[in-house]
């Protein structure tokens, strides 16, 4: 389950360039379950592990500090790793799309408490940069 550095940071600059945010920053952290079980707990009252979690700068009373900095994207590589398993896809193919996901979240686009119609609206941007992703061979 190999993650490059040179190629996370070419998906994620690209993803950020489709979003037009060419010049943000984020921190990507790879970490295993029990990690991301305990930020899931800590920060989101969620007792167990996930594939991704977002933490984004843009929010709350100092968002506006550095609007640059977005945030922080952890994802846990053993889920994804089991995720990638249980759907076909490649190791990467799944790594990269909960990249995806993070840096979605962070960037304001929500599936769990924004209502159908953004849910809609996230899951379409999904593809929409996925694909790009798979078209310019970046996964």
């Amino acid at each position: 389950m190999p993650v490059a550095k040179t190629q996370l940071r070419k998906v994620a600059q690209r993803i950020l360039d489709a979003l037009g945010c060419p010049e943000a920053e984020l921190s990507v952290s790879i970490v295993g379950d029990r990690a991301i079980r305990v930020l899931n707990r800590e920060y989101l009252g969620r007792d167990k592990a996930t594939n991704v979690i977002s933490f984004a700068m843009q929010e709350g009373e100092f968002g506006a500090i550095n609007p640059e900095v977005l945030g922080d994207v952890v994802i846990s590589v053993d889920t994804a790793a089991r995720e990638a398993e249980e759907s076909g896809q490649t190791f990467l193919e799944r790594f990269n799309f909960l990249l995806l996901h993070g840096i979605l979240h962070i960037t304001g686009y929500d599936h769990e408490r924004s209502g159908e119609a953004a849910a809609a609206r996230m899951e379409a941007k999904e593809r929409e940069i996925f694909s790009l992703l798979v078209e310019e061979g970046l996964v």
